[in-house]
């Protein structure tokens, strides 16, 4: 593990709040699944895929594709049950990383450079150790690693509607009683440090992707379900196996950027370390006043740190970061850091993710 770099500042696009990239449904083994396209600004970009997590979307990488555009010809997908997709038969880790498999084989466009937030993480993890050749780099932000301590996320208090038969029914009424508009504050709340960070555009937009999943009857059943597989992949990484998280994790090969809020309030915030530690080629990037999806909070400081490791583990064209801040007539090489502090950056945030 060693400390993630950060890319100069005045290299990104200037700040703007995009609308959601244009999506699109794709039929793939029998199903639609939902893609947003995030279009290259350079001809020589590579390409990228993103994974949501739990209960989020492919909107939740609007602002940060955005501003990788110029590098990364990005795509975002609604795993199955979530966003625009349509549900699939089993919500475990090993079922969304064979779909994300999949949907590289069918795209053709591996090897990506290949993100996950939260359980996104968890299936991006899996993807690059059981599959590397599909995989470029690998960028980690709050991955739903095992932990057990569930007093330290507030999805702890959800672990009693697992042992109700069939719990997804109270779930789907609890979601009933709650307007749009409570229940994107509620979430935001939950994965946002800072509101203030959040747009006007993107609280709406988060409260019209609140809307969809009230309108989907499949939702609340593929988020409890998923919710139930995600706590038992845990319970197994403690247990002998190959099929272990953390095992995985351990024979990921790819360059990895691990991102991790120091207030974060639905992982425990000391997986994002662990997680460096056990990767072998892991590069460490510690954000106070950061909640669970800095992606989302701010994109800005997550995309100078994707494009440092860009440089490394393939400099562009235009050379190492040091030759191409010099040429931009910054004398300095790119910031290198564990843990940034009150980053002050002001983003938008989509339907965000648990």
């Amino acid at each position: 593990m060693k400390r993630a770099a950060l890319w100069p500042d005045h290299f990104l696009p200037a700040h703007r709040v995009p609308p959601p990239w244009p999506g699109r449904h794709v039929p793939l083994d029998g199903t639609l699944v939902h893609v947003r396209d995030t279009p290259a600004t350079a001809p020589d970009a590579e390409p990228a895929l993103y994974v949501h997590g739990l209960g989020g979307s492919a909107q939740n990488w609007t602002d940060l594709a955005g501003l990788l555009a110029g590098r990364l010809d990005g795509q975002a997908i609604d795993l199955p049950g979530f966003g625009r997709s349509e549900p699939g038969r089993r919500y475990t880790i090993p079922a969304f990383a064979d779909r994300v498999v999949r949907w590289i084989e069918h795209s053709d466009r591996g090897p990506v450079h290949l993100f996950g937030n939260s359980l996104g993480g968890a299936v991006a993890v899996r993807v690059a150790a059981l599959r590397p050749e599909l995989v470029r780099t690998l960028t980690l932000i709050s991955p739903a690693l095992p932990f057990l301590d569930f007093r330290r996320s507030l999805q702890g208090r959800m672990l009693p509607l697992l042992a109700i038969p069939r719990g997804e029914r109270l779930a789907a009424w609890r979601l009933a009683q709650l307007a749009p508009e409570v229940m994107a504050q509620q979430v935001m709340e939950s994965c946002v440090a800072d509101l203030t960070r959040i747009s006007e555009q993107r609280r709406q937009e988060a409260i019209e992707e609140i809307r969809i999943r009230y309108e989907a009857a499949h939702y609340a059943a593929a988020y409890v379900r998923t919710f139930r597989g995600l706590v038992g992949s845990f319970l197994r990484s403690y247990l002998p196996g190959q099929g272990a998280l953390w095992r995985q994790a351990a024979s990921v090969r790819v360059p990895t950027l691990v991102v991790g809020g120091r207030q974060d309030r639905l992982v425990d915030v000391r997986v994002a370390p662990q997680t460096a530690r056990v990767i072998p080629d892991s590069r460490l990037l510690l954000l106070d006043g950061v909640g669970h999806v800095a992606q989302l909070e701010v994109p800005r400081t997550v995309a100078r740190a994707v494009l440092a490791l860009l440089a490394e583990a393939a400099p562009a064209p235009g050379g190492s970061p040091e030759v191409v801040a010099r040429r931009g007539s910054v004398e300095r090489k790119p910031q290198a850091t564990a843990l940034i502090t009150g980053t002050g950056e002001s983003a938008g945030a989509g339907d965000v993710a648990g």
